[in-house]
């Protein structure tokens, strides 16, 4: 078994696919337009499922914003580097309606580098540095 792909419901289904193609350098691998069921779907990674797990944007018609609520985590992402990830998104996190919200640096407890930004509809994005072998 593996994951195949996280469905994430969205107010703007472009200004998503924008800011995860634009922000966290994710392909758009493909779309399915339903205007007789009412939604639209996007689907975006770093490479196509099976082998890379997706992110499923979905817009449903005339719903332009959820409650997240409070079972909601994240959505994790390996870095390399999680403070110029950091550096870089945030001017293109802004303009496309997201934000960085927790600098990186250690996790509490521990020494894994960490770092969050929210999306424009407010999902939790962690960055996790995972540095490459020099």
């Amino acid at each position: 078994m593996r994951i195949l792909h996280t469905m994430l419901r969205v107010g703007d289904l472009q200004r998503s696919v924008d800011f995860y193609t634009q922000v966290l350098g994710m392909t758009l691998l493909r779309t399915t337009k339903r205007p007789d069921q009412q939604y639209d779907l996007a689907f975006l990674g770093y490479g196509t499922n099976p082998e890379h797990a997706e992110i499923e944007l979905t817009y449903n018609y005339g719903v332009a914003r959820y409650e997240l609520g409070t079972a909601y985590g994240h959505i994790a992402i390996g870095v390399d580097d999680a403070a110029a990830t950091c550096a870089a998104v945030r001017g293109k996190a802004v303009a496309l309606g997201g934000a960085v919200t927790r600098e990186a640096g250690p996790v509490k407890g521990g020494s894994t580098v960490i770092a969050f930004i929210t999306d424009p509809d407010g999902y939790k994005i962690e960055l996790i540095e995972r540095r490459a072998a020099a």
